[in-house]
């Protein structure tokens, strides 16, 4: 039996796939597992088909001698791994998007193990570099230092909060934006405007919100579901949203200036650097426009 340095399980999915070759490339030997068969072609690491649901006996061998497993998976599967499939000195590493079910049963489904949970913020395909982490310490150690500072190496900027931070911050930074971005498609589709036009004569920040409505929609439904549905803190942030909507059209609706300027200005406090955030969107929006070749190729 071959022995792992690091074995990925969902090693196929975009977060698996982006892990498991960063890895590699630390000269580490990799085993990605997935249930779906490896690509064709020269890999920089091992492919296995397999699911740790029901574990065939080499497989169990395997992750059970590997010192570090990589969970890239759903969290009804991370949560019902049993717990003899990882070696008592193996650091666990978790992926999911909501932390706070996953460090209620640390303890009963990984002994005394080192885990840690990480969260690319971002879409995998975007890499590392220059991008945050969030990284939940569930159980502390040498091995999950270690590997916090492999994101570090590879370009990542690891933000350290525990798991209910990592749950509250990601509804207020994931499930409020993309709701935010799917009520204006939604509500754009009702209004009686050309779909033609609106791309025609969208400004900056018009065309940016589309954007981002494009990416959202043509990506995995169930990857936002997730962030929706199984955040707890993800249907406050979206009755936040509901209210402060409302709240907007209201103050419109008082026909006062100033209780429309006090609103903008409340609202300017969430920025904790306005200046930098400015110069930001001045840099983007310098980027979001076409040339009228480009338009015609779309």
């Amino acid at each position: 039996m071959k022995i792992y340095d690091a074995v990925v399980v969902g090693g196929r999915g975009a977060v698996g796939t982006l892990l498991a070759g960063h890895l590699a490339e630390d000269g580490l030997t990799v085993l990605a597992v997935d249930r779906t068969p490896a690509p064709e072609g020269p890999s920089p690491y091992d492919h296995a088909v397999g699911n740790v649901d029901r574990p065939n006996e080499p497989l169990r061998r395997t992750m059970k001698a590997a010192p570090i497993v990589v969970l890239a998976v759903p969290e009804s599967v991370a949560l019902s791994l049993p717990a003899e499939l990882v070696g008592p000195n193996s650091l666990v590493v978790e992926t999911l998007s909501v932390k706070s079910n996953f460090a209620a049963r640390v303890d009963e489904s990984f002994g005394t193990g080192t885990v840690l949970g990480i969260n690319p913020m971002f879409a995998p395909s975007l890499g590392m570099a220059g991008r945050p982490v969030a990284a939940v310490e569930h159980r502390g150690g040498v091995a999950a230092d270690e590997f916090m500072d492999r994101l570090s190496r590879w370009g990542a900027t690891v933000v350290h909060v525990d798991a209910d931070q990592h749950d509250r911050l990601a509804a207020a930074t994931q499930a409020l934006t993309h709701a935010s971005v799917l009520a204006f498609g939604v509500a754009l589709s009702t209004l009686d405007v050309s779909a033609e036009l609106v791309d025609a004569v969208s400004p900056p920040p018009a065309r940016t919100t589309l954007a981002l409505l494009a990416r959202i929609c043509g990506g995995e439904p169930e990857v936002y579901w997730d962030v929706q549905a199984g955040n707890p803190y993800a249907a406050s942030a979206r009755r936040a949203l509901a209210d402060a909507v409302r709240e907007l059209d209201d103050t419109v609706a008082t026909g006062s200036e100033p209780a429309f300027a006090a609103l903008v200005q409340r609202a300017g406090a969430g920025v904790p650097d306005g200046d930098r955030y400015r110069t930001l969107c001045a840099s983007i929006f310098g980027i979001v426009r076409e040339t009228p070749g480009e338009r015609g190729r779309a």
